[in-house]
């Protein structure tokens, strides 16, 4: 190894040392036999410095979790003995090594675990265990271990494929299958014989059982032996917090209603009696946090989010008696009024930069919502009067209040919608008393002034409230112009804080939807208003516009929505929509002759964001229409069309394909609602630019393009679709045929997509009715298409694409089957279609405890009785006489399955298919 580089691996080395370092790592990284040399330095304990022992780990790390499968059979042994030979080692050293070192060799342990457990190295743990035995040394290298092993296979905080997921969950299987109870032995073992010498390996081992306890049995853990353990170490005041702690996992767990409430009772009995509940207030407050997170019983506010819990536990039983008593409204008044108080921000708040801090109390937030909906549902008028009677003194004196106060006093009306709900928000009607008081408090909030005061939370606040009432104003309609305008100057659209112009932008569009019948007096004065907020964005450095696209998407739709909900005759309605979208037409036609001419490909990248935008505007208008009715009604037909002759140019322009075709295609899938079949002229030519240099992700997105065309107009498209069939499916063909690296995640999942997509479409054809479509392509291609459906069905474990080739299948031999249907789909229907109905189910990866591949087999069993439907006793005879013989199944089982196949009712015969392949496989 390179010394003078790994000199740089000192915290004090100079800087040109210790980039020095980092590139030497690099080279060892890419250099494929690096970590050899690390393997045996590890081994034969050659350095003594940390850093470099910490460096060696580093480089086996990246090894392990990258390019292990390059690596030989022999060469994958000598990580697993070097591995095992510093273990052994560690049992030896007069001195432990630094926890990170220890830490850094646990994740590589992990990493190979899971890598090899299930092929290579099922005895793992027997071999750690056989090495550790008990010793402390190596009982906590073990320990450690044990928790990387969870971090890798149930840490939510880890994204991981779903090749990874699967993995992980037949690991897991696995395990508790062949190892847990001896894990859960070895625990026992520690906690026992460490009791009173080791509180440090103690408290691994405590935190070990409580991680795994969430994915093991619990009766393992749960029983007098393990759980006294626990509770002896519940009086040792280094050990209780851990106990605590795993304690809380154990009563956590999910599990059957009645034996948790049994589990939880025997715990409560023995606490109270060695004295737990007496609780001192000079008590550790960290051990008190715990103890209330597992039993919910003290009161002090730093452990209040813990207490939440309880207290929605008691109002859930207060919810039930018939009467209270006075204590009991007393204890309900005394929670309301928590509730309220700590809702409220705190001085320290950071409204622009919000950190862990301002996360974790927004959450809390969230809890205490929870807490209020469950004291509305005990006492909805204590509710109501409460937050009343806060709302009414607050903004009496709004301007003299602190912002807090005045903010929380809104957002508990806010939260009334939710602690009171009614249908389809009908906050103003229905129970007199609550629909005035609601009123009332509505009536304060807009007619106070409020919406002035000068702090983000409260503006914000207000405009969430108003549209979340939006009823109010069907009610009292004379306030609609105040709030209005609150929406169209510097409170609202025009504040100085981008996050408020942002919000805004959402619920002002909200806003005008929903009361679209109170708009029309206002409309033209709203339009002229927000012109400077319609503006497309030039994509030029340094320009600052008020709304980001996105915000304007809103403005756009609320524009198209006052435009077609006006009043105002069709042709007035027309120019306006001509108003509003020419501008981005003419933009357009601009920004595309740029980028056709542009160098620089930021610049490219920058101009193409601006057409997609533009685009995504016009899309964005069209949401007002329901189908093409709505859009004749209003004139606005012609407007739309000009818009996709303005649109479609871009799909043959060079450059930034992805972004131009994703935003054209959009536009397209809008316009076929819409437009209808005036839509269908520009089709052909807009699908051939798609195709063209397609990458998966482009197909992805095409297919349900062609879906939704193929679903809506049905035989009007049918030559277009025998058209381009061949050609989408060879462009499709072409890039599941591209080779990747074996561990290339990403292009696997993306494969995974467009064979789902790809069958998605087939079976859209079918089920349009237009299998002649797919008849008319020549046997040749008709057989591939054929056989492509049968490897989906058995060869790829994929149980949604598995589903989906089932029931093309089924629809296939349904309108194919028959006795005059095409030759040779007979033939096929024996020799292909019927096997794959039991290859598929009998494969090992076909998991009938999956919820996915249960609905598989269901399209499988729909897939033989329609078989059987078409082919009558032939079918029947054939399984009798030649299929299941092949399989070698028992004649008693044959003649089970097709009387099974023969009864009436489906659902008889798919319960019983889940059955016959449980019982056949192994």
């Amino acid at each position: 190894m390179d010394e003078q580089a790994l000199l740089g691996l000192n915290p004090n080395a100079d800087s040109d040392f210790r980039q020095r370092a980092l590139a030497y790592f690099e080279q060892l990284k890419i250099s494929p036999d690096a970590w050899q040399v690390c393997a045996e330095a590890l081994a034969q304990k050659t350095h003594s410095d940390d850093h470099i022992k910490f460096f060696c780990f580093q480089v086996l790390e990246h090894q392990v979790k990258y390019k292990y499968s390059e690596l030989s059979t022999v060469q994958q042994q000598l990580i697993r003995e070097t591995l095992l030979s510093w273990l052994q080692a560690q049992m030896l050293n007069p001195q432990p090594e630094k926890t990170f070192i220890r830490n850094k060799a646990a994740q590589v342990f992990a990493l190979l675990f899971v890598t090899e457990y299930l092929t290579k190295w099922p005895k793992f743990f027997f071999d750690i265990l056989s090495v550790v035995d008990l010793n402390p040394r190596g009982v906590d290298l073990y320990l450690r271990i044990l928790m990387a092993i969870d971090s890798e296979l149930v840490d939510r905080d880890v994204v991981h494929t779903s090749e990874e997921a699967r993995r992980n969950t037949l690991i897991k299987d696995t395990m508790r299958e062949q190892c847990i109870p001896n894990l859960v032995e070895s625990w026992y073992q520690i906690l026992h014989n460490y009791q009173y010498t080791n509180s440090e390996v103690l408290c691994q081992c405590l935190e070990v059982v409580g991680a795994y306890v969430s994915w093991i049995d619990l009766s393992l853990i749960a029983n007098d032996r393990f759980i006294n353990m626990l509770l002896s170490h519940m009086s040792v005041e280094v050990l209780r917090e851990e106990a605590c702690d795993c304690l809380f996992e154990i009563v956590n767990k999910g599990m059957d209603p009645v034996e948790k409430m049994k589990l939880v009772e025997s715990l409560c009995r023995v606490l109270q009696t060695a004295g737990f509940f007496s609780i001192d207030q000079e008590e550790d407050l960290d051990f008190v946090a715990r103890f209330s997170k597992l039993l919910l019983v003290h009161e002090d506010d730093d452990i209040s989010s813990n207490i939440i819990g309880f207290c929605y536990d008691y109002l859930h039983i207060l919810k039930q008696l018939s009467v209270l008593s006075d204590q009991q409204k007393a204890n309900i008044e005394a929670i309301m009024l928590a509730v309220m108080k700590k809702l409220t921000y705190d001085e320290e708040y950071n409204f622009e930069n919000e950190g862990e801090d301002e996360a974790m109390f927004v959450e809390y937030r969230k809890q205490l919502k929870l807490l209020l909906d469950r004291l509305a549902q005990v006492s909805p008028e204590l509710v109501l009067a409460s937050v009343r009677r806060v709302l009414s003194a607050t903004l009496q004196n709004w301007q003299t209040t602190r912002f807090m106060e005045v903010e929380v006093a809104v957002r508990l009306l806010y939260m009334l919608a939710e602690a009171l709900p009614v249908s389809h928000g009908a906050h103003f009607s229905g129970d007199v008393s609550k629909a005035s008081a609601l009123q009332d408090m509505m009536r304060t909030l807009v007619t106070s002034g409020v919406s002035s005061y000068q702090h983000t939370s409260v503006t914000l606040e207000f405009f969430e409230t108003v549209v979340r009432y939006e009823k109010f104003f069907t009610v009292e309609p004379q306030h609609i112009p105040c709030v209005l305008m609150a929406f169209l100057d510097h409170r609202g659209l025009w504040h100085s804080s981008a996050k408020v112009r942002s919000r805004t932008a959402y619920l002002f569009s909200r806003f005008v939807k929903s009361l679209n019948k109170q708009m029309n007096p206002f409309i033209e004065d709203i339009l002229n208003r927000i012109q400077d907020l319609l503006t497309l964005s030039p994509p030029e450095n340094g320009y600052q516009s008020l709304l980001s696209s996105d915000d304007q998407l809103f403005i756009y739709e609320a524009a198209g929505a006052l435009i077609v909900s006006s009043d105002y005759p069709a042709e007035n309605k027309r120019a306006l929509m001509k108003d509003l979208l020419t501008p981005l037409m003419e933009r357009f036609k601009v920004l595309l002759e740029k980028l056709m001419m542009a160098q620089d490909e930021e610049r490219q990248a920058s101009l193409a964001d601006s057409l997609s935008h533009a685009v995504g505007f016009a899309s964005r208008t069209s949401k007002a229409f329901s189908n093409k009715q709505t859009v004749k009604q209003c004139g606005c037909s012609e407007v739309y069309l000009d818009c996709l002759q303005t649109f479609l140019p871009a799909l043959s322009c060079p450059l930034q394909k992805d972004t131009l075709r994703s935003g054209v295609r959009t536009f397209l899938h809008r316009m076929i609602i819409c437009l209808e079949e005036e839509v269908l002229p520009f089709i052909p030519s807009a699908s051939e630019h798609m195709l063209k240099d397609c990458e998966a992700k482009d197909l992805q997105e095409f297919i349900p393009l062609i879906n939704q065309i193929t679903a809506k107009f049905k035989i009007q498209v049918s030559p277009f679709l025998q058209q381009m069939f061949m050609p989408l499916l060879h462009a499709i063909f072409e890039v599941l045929l591209r080779p990747a690296e074996d561990n290339d995640q990403s292009a696997a999942l993306e494969k995974q997509m467009l064979r789902r997509s790809y069958f998605a479409f087939l079976q859209t054809v079918t089920g349009s009715g237009m299998s002649e479509v797919i008849a008319n392509q020549g046997a040749e291609n008709v057989e591939r298409v054929l056989v492509t459906v049968i490897q989906g069905a058995v060869e790829y474990p994929d149980p949604i694409a598995q589903k989906t080739c089932f029931i093309i299948l089924s629809k296939l031999v349904e309108l194919w089957g028959g006795k005059d249907g095409p030759v040779g789909f007979a033939d096929f229907v024996y020799k292909h279609i019927v096997p794959a109905c039991f290859l598929a189910p009998l494969k090992q990866t076909f998991d009938l405890a999956d919820a996915q591949t249960v609905l598989a087999l269901s399209e499988c069993a729909v897939t033989l009785k329609t078989i059987h439907l078409k082919r009558g006793p032939e079918c029947v005879q054939y399984l009798q006489q030649e299929y299941l013989p092949s399989l070698q199944v028992a004649p008693e089982i044959i003649q089970e399955f097709c009387q099974a196949l023969q009864q009436p009712d489906a659902k008889v015969f798919k319960n019983y298919l889940k059955v016959f392949f449980q019982r056949a496989k192994p």
